[in-house]
């Protein structure tokens, strides 16, 4: 699969699993895993862990941002007296679009409005990039509610969502949460305790299709 456009893997807040997703997303469409905020490098970067679970290893594009602080970005970055920029990020995106020649699937840091710098948000880096957005919802207590504001927000600033990955299992109300946000289902990911190379190709191979049909 080839597309000119970068396809943005976004969750409804922190910890819901979109470096999972975003590996699944990378092995599917045979892409490039980027993502260019990294905060938190004390332990494995989401990258490293990425490189390990896919087939084409090589397909990873280098951080812009590797800030050591787990934090808000934008927090961390100013710990390291740098700021973060949208501009930087784009003109690296350009370079690793032309370099690689494959779809380039972006993990997002937090949720949608996890500040990057003093006026700018997750979601504003998606608009810089006209991404192709993915929605990554995870069960817990008030994820309807974050799943829905995810789904307006990415509405109110007109960007294009390609649908929902619902991540770990679910109360069965998934299908409201799609037709509540007028959104498609791509996937459903099972809970997994330990996430494997093996699990990552398997869950891959179920979701390409839907994947190659609403992008």
């Amino acid at each position: 699969m080839t597309t000119n456009k970068p396809i943005f893997i976004s969750g409804i807040g922190t910890g819901i699993g979109k470096t999972v997703i975003a590996a699944i997303v990378t092995e599917a469409l045979n892409g490039i895993y980027w993502k260019p905020v990294q905060a938190g490098t004390s332990d494995e970067t989401d990258s490293a862990w990425v490189q390990k679970m896919i087939s084409h290893p090589e397909q990873i594009a280098d951080e812009t941002y590797r800030l050591k602080m787990p934090a808000s970005p934008h927090i961390a970055a100013r710990k390291q007296k740098i700021e973060i920029s949208l501009d930087t990020i784009l003109t690296n995106y350009k370079m690793i679009a032309e370099k690689y020649q494959h779809p380039v699937i972006i993990e997002g840091a937090g949720g949608l409005l996890a500040p990057l710098n003093s006026v700018a948000f997750s979601i504003d880096l998606a608009k810089k990039l006209k991404a192709t957005m993915i929605l990554v919802s995870c069960n817990y207590l008030g994820s309807i509610n974050h799943s829905l504001m995810s789904a307006r927000m990415c509405s109110y600033e007109k960007i294009k969502v390609a649908g929902w990955i619902f991540n770990k299992h679910y109360l069965h109300y998934e299908n409201e949460i799609a037709q509540w946000s007028g959104l498609n289902i791509i996937g459903k990911i099972p809970d997994c305790k330990k996430v494997t190379s093996r699990f990552i190709r398997e869950q891959a191979g179920k979701l390409k299709s839907k994947l190659i049909a609403h992008l």
